[in-house]
């Protein structure tokens, strides 16, 4: 055995420092893109204010400032009106669009971890067959599986919609001891069933009625309000929280069963939490935003190939990415306003898939 030369030390530490940077960098780039855009959200429906006024209103507004009638903020800068469009309309589309992209993320990262899977993502239970479903049938027959009704019937719909796939997942699982491998093929059959089922019910309505149920699928967050906001927030705050503290559990499970089990987790126990974790999350957000595809697989894709695969950096670097994510393709939708978030979410996400895997096939020669 070799000992290790005063050059390989160094080596190793020059590499070290460069993960670190990159660590930054990515983080850094993020976390300012996203502040950028909550300004050019607000410029893009509302442009008699400038940018800059934009941060002043936002800051005032956090502040507690309000607005006399009398003053030149009321009567000739427009901020009081500036402030409720900002505050009523667009921060809650922002907030959104941050909580979606990155609790979609976490939830990615957390299943390609547990299932030892790069091709996982939150999806791959079928909730998001069983919250489309749930979704769609409150819309076109009105079949509502709660008392609530109106939009947060839908939203409730879906939410219970998206929870059935993945209790027989967890159930069938706790049963039978499955491989990660059966586990995401039976989440494969269950959103074949599910997608099925939509698809008659949605043949049997009228054009209108079909749109509707149709843009819920492709997903979007224009009809998001604060009390929307607020309850995405406390499952994915609470749920992300819980996965940062999961995350050298998901190190080991990252090495396989095997691996795991000789180091003392009981794996069949620990994967049926993070399942039902990863739903309980994944149905909260897709309940009010419907299918936002490319999110979860996508950008822990990228975090893992800029600063490694220690999902202590993984997860809460990829709640930045995912919100990025989510964020740039929200402000194209607001270009195109024909265009859903979903549609362009495929557009970028697609491309970046497939350039991701041939750059890791080059790299490692081999494509996974």
């Amino acid at each position: 055995m070799g000992i290790p030369t005063v050059g390989s030390n160094e080596e190793v530490k020059v590499e070290y420092h460069h993960q670190i940077a990159r660590r930054i960098l990515l983080l850094v780039f993020c976390i300012v893109a996203i502040v950028l855009f909550i300004g050019l959200f607000s410029l893009a429906e509302y442009d008699s204010v400038s940018l800059s006024e934009t941060y002043e209103i936002i800051l005032n507004h956090l502040m507690g400032v309000t607005y006399d009638a009398h003053s030149d903020d009321f009567t000739e800068r427009n901020y009081f009106w500036a402030d409720r469009f900002i505050w009523n309309t667009i921060m809650p589309h922002i907030c959104a669009a941050i909580l979606a992209g990155g609790g979609l993320a976490v939830c990615g990262a957390l299943m390609q971890a547990i299932m030892n899977n790069p091709l996982a993502d939150p999806y791959s239970t079928g909730i998001s067959s069983g919250a489309a479903f749930g979704a769609v049938a409150a819309i076109v027959s009105g079949i509502s599986i709660s008392t609530v009704e109106g939009e947060m019937g839908i939203v409730t719909n879906a939410f219970i919609g998206a929870m059935v796939p993945a209790a027989i997942v967890i159930i069938m699982s706790q049963r039978i001891n499955m491989t990660p491998a059966t586990l995401i093929l039976l989440g494969t059959a269950i959103s074949y069933f599910f997608n099925s089922l939509t698809t008659y019910v949605m043949v049997t309505t009228d054009a209108d009625t079909l749109k509707s149920a149709y843009l819920w699928q492709v997903g979007s967050l224009d009809n998001i309000d604060w009390n929307g906001v607020y309850m995405m927030a406390a499952v994915t705050i609470a749920g992300s929280t819980v996965v940062l503290f999961l995350s050298n559990k998901l190190n080991v499970m990252s090495l396989g069963d095997n691996s795991a089990k000789s180091l003392g987790i009981d794996v069949h126990k620990f994967r049926i939490i993070c399942l039902t974790l990863m739903a309980v999350m994944t149905a909260a957000i897709v309940s009010f935003t419907g299918i936002l595809g490319f999110i979860g697989l996508v950008s822990p894709h990228i975090v893992r190939l800029v600063i490694g695969s220690d999902n202590k950096f993984v997860i809460p670097v990829s709640i930045v990415v995912g919100s990025f994510m989510l964020l740039l393709s929200d402000y194209l939708a607001f270009q195109f306003s024909d265009i859903p978030v979903g549609v362009i979410l495929s557009i970028i996400g697609s491309p970046v898939f497939f350039i991701l895997i041939v750059f890791q096939g080059r790299r490692t020669g081999a494509i996974y």
